[in-house]
């Protein structure tokens, strides 16, 4: 291969749109605007979302109540009596909670909420924790660390 034989792949560059070029190329003389009204003339069209006057669709809509909190944080939560399937004395973070399936997303921060009771001490590593879960987990001789 040499720097003379190299050719584009077929079909991947397409010809120009000579307009105005006369009328044996199909577009002469309108150069295919048709005839007459706005979009036939030089310079800019109708402005985005322009309608020809009739009340334009995002005046129509209404406006939707409250507002969209961007830097709202998300957790996954997991409640206390799941944490019985781990192993006595074992160390519980957010990627082993992932591999149990008991956070569905992968990255996302883990809270966890004292619902049900814990039966093993364990070591428990999470964005978040709720009062009553730091309690049970301490009262029955496990750690706490917040990531």
């Amino acid at each position: 291969m040499e720097i003379h034989n190299l050719k584009p792949a077929e079909g991947s560059r397409k010809k120009e749109k000579r307009v105005g070029r006369g009328e044996g190329s199909g577009y002469g003389k309108t150069c295919g605007r048709g005839h007459k009204g706005q979009k036939s003339r030089s310079g800019k069209g109708p402005r985005l979302g322009f309608e020809g006057g009739q009340n334009p669709i995002q005046r129509r809509l209404p406006k939707l109540p409250g507002f969209t909190n961007v830097f709202k944080k998300e957790y996954a939560v997991v409640n206390l009596d799941k944490l019985n399937l781990f192993k006595k004395g074992a160390v519980i973070d957010p990627k082993k909670l992932y591999e149990k399936r008991m956070v569905r997303k992968k990255g996302i921060m883990v809270k966890i909420l004292g619902d049900g009771e814990i039966k093993k001490p364990l070591t428990v590593k999470a964005h978040s924790f709720s009062k009553v879960a730091t309690d049970k987990i301490e009262k029955a001789g496990g750690k706490v660390e917040v990531i």
